[in-house]
């Protein structure tokens, strides 16, 4: 969804993020070996999110709030999606524009800057960390998700493989008899997914289709 706007999708060639083994910056055991090393890699992330702006896909799902009530449901880490004016917006895997508490999950901190530092503390004294869902780590906002997509009259799905769990299998909680759509330049096979509609192009090209093809719902 965020390509566009310049942020690298979460895995590159060979498994790679941004030049790092997932294990290395990603994972809860990365944090425990080198928290220095995981605070810099996302405080670069971080700084690439506040830098890049909104592409025309993240826009045109804010326009249709004009006609009907919308539910984003994002594994992105990124604010493109509210800076582009979109109202419920739900971060599967975290925001990285935010900072928890390392011994209490609860207490999580909109950022002033683009730095976690060293020595940065929450009220209990526990050094912050990103509010980013690591591999290992439970997914909080799934059942969420699941409950938005079982109540959908119709359902988007946008640049996704649909093999990362749990987040592909939200695709399946919704009504087997609701119209859904897929937008994504390399449409996945043998969804086994009903009444899907595959838009293969980017997200910006293939939503300001898909806002056509919407408007036939529009009453």
């Amino acid at each position: 969804m965020s390509a566009e706007s310049g942020i690298p999708t979460f895995r590159g060639a060979g498994g790679l993020w941004e030049g790092y083994r997932i294990d290395e910056v990603a994972t809860p055991g990365a944090w425990e070996k080198d928290f220095k090393l995981v605070l810099e890699f996302y405080n670069q992330r971080r700084r690439a999110v506040l830098d890049a702006n909104p592409n025309r896909g993240h826009e045109i799902l804010a326009e249709l709030e004009d006609d009907f009530d919308i539910s984003i449901v994002t594994q992105n880490i990124d604010d493109l999606h509210e800076r582009a004016g979109s109202s419920n917006v739900i971060h599967l895997h975290g925001e990285i524009v935010k900072a928890r508490s390392t011994v209490d999950p609860e207490l999580i901190y909109k950022l002033e800057s683009s730095e976690i530092e060293v020595g940065d503390c929450c009220e209990k004294g526990s050094q912050l960390r990103p509010h980013i869902v690591w591999f290992g780590e439970e997914v909080p906002m799934i059942d969420a998700a699941a409950e938005i997509c079982a109540r959908a009259d119709f359902l988007v799905v946008v640049g996704t493989s649909l093999q990362v769990y749990p987040a592909a299998g939200l695709i399946h909680a919704a009504p087997l008899d609701i119209p859904k759509f897929i937008v994504d330049p390399n449409i996945p096979q043998n969804t086994g997914v009903q009444n899907l509609k595959a838009i293969a192009a980017s997200a910006s090209t293939g939503l300001q289709q898909l806002k056509e093809l919407l408007s036939e719902f529009d009453d």
